[in-house]
């Protein structure tokens, strides 16, 4: 039984595939990368805002507390009657 070689064409034809399936599979690792890299940025916006969500939801429990409201409005500027405020003008 006589085996038949493959032509040119069909040799050329095998070879140009090879290349397109080689290109091909180079922008999906490219894109697999891009992905990856989109993915890892988008998990660290969560978990900020995840911190983010629950300082706030402290804040809203502690709405009520005294001290917390104390510290609230000094940071704001306020003073309790009879205090003094200094600056420091050296700065």
């Amino acid at each position: 039984m006589r085996v038949k070689r493959a032509g040119l064409v069909t040799k050329l034809v095998i070879v140009v595939l090879l290349i397109y399936m080689m290109i091909s599979f180079l922008e999906m690792r490219n894109q697999i990368q891009t992905a990856q890299v989109e993915r890892d940025s988008l998990q660290t916006q969560v978990t900020d805002q995840r911190l983010k969500n629950q300082e706030l939801a402290e804040a809203i429990e502690n709405s009520d507390d005294p001290e917390m409201l104390e510290s609230v409005a000094r940071d704001k500027g306020y003073v309790k009657p009879g205090e003094t405020i200094y600056v420091d003008v050296a700065n």
